[in-house]
């Protein structure tokens, strides 16, 4: 436990690490509006959540105005430099954060996930209605021809991860399926049997360097499958009893605990923390 916690009386919506000053140095969280104060996307300085020295100075905070954002990512691609995305209803925002200027792009339906590309000049969206698209960030807001790529899953996308340099797309949706898209034909290659998910926002992890996917479902239950043939492998419950309230969140580290760390997985649910050891 550290001192200094950020609290808001506001729901989160979406929360991403920022890279402002350095790596990580911020993080970024859309809040819903509440009465009277719209909503907002914030960046905190990280340093808020470590325990510091005194006379440390705070990085900078700042929060720009944007209503309703169900989701946020920032920007490591060079063409898009100091820049975060918001994915709004039937919008999306593209904010530099050091000018201010926006590029906003009109969307059919929901925003609910999104990701840039780290080389090639795109973000990647999923939306509600289950199309998942690409805006190339080279096009101006007016201009024709930004969605560089389109797919299409039958329900509401909840996650878009981009892989094996950014040839490949994970996406999960509303309905419990995990597709791996080839983007350059556009085509599902493989999908990843077992997933739980009737209408909850549940986020996906991947990991190359292990060749694992890692997602929890709606039942409770923490599923962990073959990256490379989509085999599950392992399935572990909560160790509360099953509420849909109470969906476990988790993360996986290849180094848990540091550089020497060993490969782990964190489970928290409710007020406790857990740690589970992957060999």
């Amino acid at each position: 436990m550290h001192e200094n916690l950020y609290f808001t009386n506001r729901k989160v919506n979406s929360v991403c690490w920022a890279s402002l000053n350095h790596l990580d140095s911020h993080i970024l969280l859309c809040l819903m509006g509440i009465a009277e104060t719209p909503g907002c996307a914030t960046l905190l300085p990280a340093s808020l959540f470590v325990s510091s020295h005194p006379g440390d100075r705070p990085g900078m905070l700042c929060s720009f105005r944007i209503p309703g954002a169900w989701s946020c990512a920032w920007s490591l691609n060079i063409q898009a430099n100091n820049c975060f995305s918001t994915g709004l209803s039937r919008q999306v925002l593209v904010t530099n954060v050091v000018t201010g200027h926006r590029q906003s792009f009109g969307t059919s339906s929901d925003v609910l996930a999104q990701q840039f590309a780290l080389m090639a000049p795109l973000l990647f969206n999923g939306c509600r209605s289950g199309e998942i698209f690409a805006i190339d960030l080279r096009c101006r807001n007016q201009g024709k021809g930004w969605k560089a790529t389109r797919l299409f899953h039958d329900s509401a996308v909840t996650s878009v991860q981009i892989l094996q340099e950014e040839q490949n797309l994970m996406a999960s949706d509303m309905a419990g399926t995990i597709k791996l898209w080839d983007l350059r034909t556009t085509k599902c290659i493989r999908q990843y049997e077992g997933h739980v998910n009737e209408y909850a926002y549940l986020p996906l992890h991947v990991h190359e360097e292990e060749g694992i996917v890692v997602a929890v479902g709606q039942d409770c239950y923490t599923r962990i499958w073959s990256f490379h043939d989509a085999c599950l492998l392992r399935t572990i419950p909560s160790p509360h009893p099953t509420s849909k309230a109470d969906i476990p969140s988790v993360a996986f580290s290849s180094r848990l605990g540091g550089f020497r760390g060993a490969p782990g997985l964190l489970m928290a649910v409710q007020q406790d923390l857990y740690c589970f050891s992957y060999s």
